[in-house]
C-alpha cells in the first residue's frame, strides 16, 4: 500500500467562494472527497493537510519523510517563490508531483513560473480538480516504482 502526502498551499481552503470565474465553484472539501475515494479504490493510504502558513507545509515534508513514499502538492502561491518549500521538498528525497487547478502558464507573468518544477518528477496544471486526481495517480506510481519488491 503506497501512503502519498497531499498538501494544499495558501488560500486553497477558499475555493468554491476565490475567484470562481478562475478557480470554479469546487470546494477543497469536495477535491479531498475526491482524492480519498480514489485513494481506497487505489488501495493508497493518504494524509491530508492544508495550510496558508509555510512554516507548517515545511514542517509537513520534514514529517512525511518517515511515512510517505510521494508527495502531491499544489503550493498555490508558494509556487512562484518559497526557495524554502522547495528545499524541503528537495531534502526529504520523496517523489514529488506538483499540481494546480490552472494553466499557470497561461495565466499572469508572475504566475508562469515555478521555483517547485526542478525538484518534482512532474506537474499537471490546468484541469480543475481533475489536475489531483491525476496526479494522485502519479503519486502512487512513482511511490510503487520505488518499494521494493
Amino acid at each position: 500500500m503506497s501512503r502519498i502526502l497531499i498538501l494544499h498551499g495558501p488560500n486553497l481552503n477558499l475555493l468554491g467562494r476565490r475567484e470562481p470565474d478562475v478557480y470554479g465553484r469546487v470546494t477543497l472539501a469536495e477535491i479531498d472527497a475526491a482524492l480519498r475515494s480514489l485513494a481506497a479504490q487505489l488501495g493508497a493510504e493518504i494524509k491530508v493537510m492544508q495550510s496558508n502558513s509555510e512554516g507548517e507545509l515545511i514542517e509537513a515534508i520534514h514529517a512525511a519523510a518517515d511515512w510517505a513514499e510521494a508527495i502531491l502538492i499544489n503550493p498555490a502561491a508558494y509556487t512562484h517563490y518559497s526557495i524554502a518549500l522547495r528545499d524541503a521538498l528537495a531534502g526529504v528525497d520523496l517523489p514529488v508531483i506538483e499540481v494546480h487547478l490552472t494553466n499557470i502558464f497561461a495565466r499572469e507573468d508572475f504566475r508562469a513560473g515555478s521555483v517547485i518544477a526542478p525538484v518534482a518528477a512532474g506537474m499537471i496544471a490546468g484541469l480543475g480538480p481533475e489536475a489531483y486526481l491525476l496526479g494522485l495517480r502519479a503519486a502512487i506510481n512513482l511511490a510503487e516504482r520505488r518499494s521494493p519488491a
